[in-house]
């Protein structure tokens, strides 16, 4: 089963791990990543840029609205994200407690990342789509 580990934090947190040495911060993450990658349950790990810099697009009119980020009233925004294909809820929750990622205002959502078998198999879209995962070597 994969499992998407978001990390997010409050614009507090940020701020204060703005205050952590650079190469510090990516010898801890990089440990866990080793870890992670010895283990055999890492799929992707991304950080994301900073919520200034990206943008909303709101579809509650037409033509849609787009406006610059962050997203409104923030207290807790997405920072990275790692997949882990790992046997269980609890063992993604065991992965995530030992993030090197933590302390007041961090946190990490954890969420089942479905799969295409989970969908009705006779649709034509579902079918397109799995020919284009088999053929990319995504299945």
């Amino acid at each position: 089963m994969k499992f998407m580990l978001i990390w997010r934090a409050t614009d507090e947190a940020y701020a204060n791990m703005a205050n952590t040495d650079f190469s510090e911060m990516l010898e801890t993450v990089g440990r866990y990543n080793d870890e992670l990658i010895r283990a055999g349950v890492l799929v992707a790990a991304e950080g994301l840029d900073d919520a200034n810099e990206g943008v909303v697009v709101d579809y509650s009119s037409e033509p849609p609205v787009v406006t610059d980020g962050p997203y409104g009233e923030t207290k807790e925004l997405f920072g990275g994200f790692y997949i882990l294909n790992v046997a269980s809820k609890e063992e993604a929750i065991e992965w995530a407690k030992r993030s090197p990622i933590k302390g007041e205002g961090f946190k990490t959502e954890i969420r089942r990342v479905t799969t295409i078998d989970e969908f009705p198999q006779d649709n034509e879209w579902v079918q397109k789509e799995r020919a284009w995962r088999e053929a990319t070597g995504q299945l």
